[in-house]
């Protein structure tokens, strides 16, 4: 089998890739169901409901799972990088986002008695997930791989 051949029935890549996919349209869709604005570009940023990283990674793993077994070295190798994507979306991106508004309000109030000359450019505050969103996220992904490995 050629290489694109390969790389185009890898039914593990393409089901964390369609699950991540999947959870962007999700959360384009719960933006326009619950703020009632069609924000299309939301599909392209990190953060927000629901988690796609948490798709992505839940989806591989699951798909793993089912085909290699939970006790084979392929399943610990993704469950562990699986871990450690969730655990930082929850963690230390989050934080940063956190961080990101806060120093965005320092920089608004600072400007106001600056004025001259000081216009930084704001910081990206949508950076990581709650535990909710890389929940939703997971589940995503576990569903999605069920779905290509169990009833496709």
């Amino acid at each position: 089998m050629n290489s694109l051949a390969e790389l185009l029935s890898n039914r593990w890549l393409w089901t964390a890739v369609f699950s991540s996919t999947g959870a962007q349209i999700v959360k384009v869709l719960l933006i326009l169901l619950f703020e009632r604005r069609w924000r299309p570009e939301k599909a392209l940023e990190t953060g927000g409901m629901p988690s796609s990283h948490s798709a992505m990674v839940s989806a591989l793993t699951t798909g793993v799972a089912l085909t290699e077994g939970l006790g084979s070295p392929l399943f610990a190798v993704v469950t562990t990088f699986a871990l450690i994507v969730m655990y930082d979306a929850t963690g230390v991106r989050h934080s940063s986002g956190q961080q990101a508004r806060l120093i965005n309000e320092l920089v608004a109030e600072l400007r106001a008695v600056v004025r001259e000359g000081f216009a930084p450019k704001p910081l990206k505050v949508l950076l990581g997930h709650t535990y909710l969103e890389v929940l939703v996220g997971g589940i995503i992904g576990v569903v999605a791989a069920f779905l290509a490995f169990r009833w496709l």
